[in-house]
């Protein structure tokens, strides 16, 4: 189960960004194995599971852990750091394309309401929030940003592409943080989000209203649409549970570094929740 849900080449990338556990002054029992309590947390962020309600017959470690540990990762921002070493190696590859982008956003209802939260148009006004992402000519993401479901796409168009980590491909030469051009449907029609566009030296491709026909998403702008669907099919992102902004942002933070694992000759699965087997922990 370990290796199925963190492969060894994963965790050749993970480990160096795990800061080390902090000193006990006093005694307790071994601190659980950091392999299997990451494991258990992709684990719950794939099949949308409670904490608590991580199966101990999996051998993962309990739920509680997991949530600590998850939190304790997520203040010493390993999430962000894991996804921009996953860029850099897809960059260091070729694999990523700079020469095209697209932008959009998915709408999802917070029931438990929360930071970052409002009440969503399209759903009969119920509390929700909204992802926005940004993803590299082959669909691969490249960033994303967090708002309530009453925020127009446009508001959120400078914030996400300013949200675009430094992508290096080795360790000589500037960093990479800007697409060539940037597709985008009729939401973000706005003189302003293409002089905002044009002022980063972006080439704007947004779709017109009353021009262009709402009927198809275009030749490229489709991939975003098929990368939000890879978000969500996250089940932990398809709700969302956490009030706390920050914890779900980073939830969907790891989702986007496993995205790009895939995306780029990465092999993850998850078994159904219905599994039991048991790996002992190999790191």
């Amino acid at each position: 189960m370990v290796e199925q849900l963190v492969p060894d080449d994963l965790w050749a990338l993970v480990q160096p960004v795990i800061p080390p556990p902090p000193v006990r002054s006093r005694g307790g029992g071994p601190r659980h194995c950091a392999r299997q309590t990451l494991a258990g947390i992709i684990y719950l962020l794939r099949w949308g599971l409670p904490w608590r309600h991580l199966p101990l017959a999996l051998g993962l470690g309990s739920g509680r852990t997991c949530e600590r540990r998850f939190a304790e990762w997520q203040r010493g921002g390993v999430w962000m750091r894991l996804w921009r070493i996953l860029l850099d190696h897809a960059q260091h590859r070729g694999q990523l394309d700079w020469s095209r982008s697209a932008l959009d956003s998915i709408s999802v209802p917070a029931p438990r309401g929360g930071t970052h939260t409002g009440p969503n148009p399209t759903d009969r006004g119920k509390t929700g929030s909204k992802l926005h992402l940004l993803i590299d000519g082959q669909g691969v993401p490249l960033a994303l940003t967090l708002s309530g479901a009453n925020v127009h796409d446009s508001r959120h168009l400078e914030m996400t592409v300013d949200a675009v980590p430094g992508v290096r491909s080795g360790r000589r030469g500037r960093p990479r943080r800007r697409p060539a051009k940037l597709h985008a449907d009729k939401g973000y029609d706005f003189g302003r989000c293409r002089q905002a566009l044009s002022r980063r030296k972006i080439a704007p491709r947004i779709a017109r209203r009353g021009v262009e026909s709402s009927a198809t998403l275009g030749r490229h702008r489709w991939r975003v649409e098929r990368t939000l669907s890879w978000l969500v099919a996250f089940r932990k992102l398809a709700v969302r549970r956490e009030r706390s902004a920050a914890s779900f942002l980073a939830l969907a933070q790891l989702a986007c570094a496993l995205i790009v694992w895939r995306r780029t000759g990465g092999v993850l699965s998850a078994p159904r929740p219905e599994s039991t087997v048991v790996t002992a922990c190999t790191a």
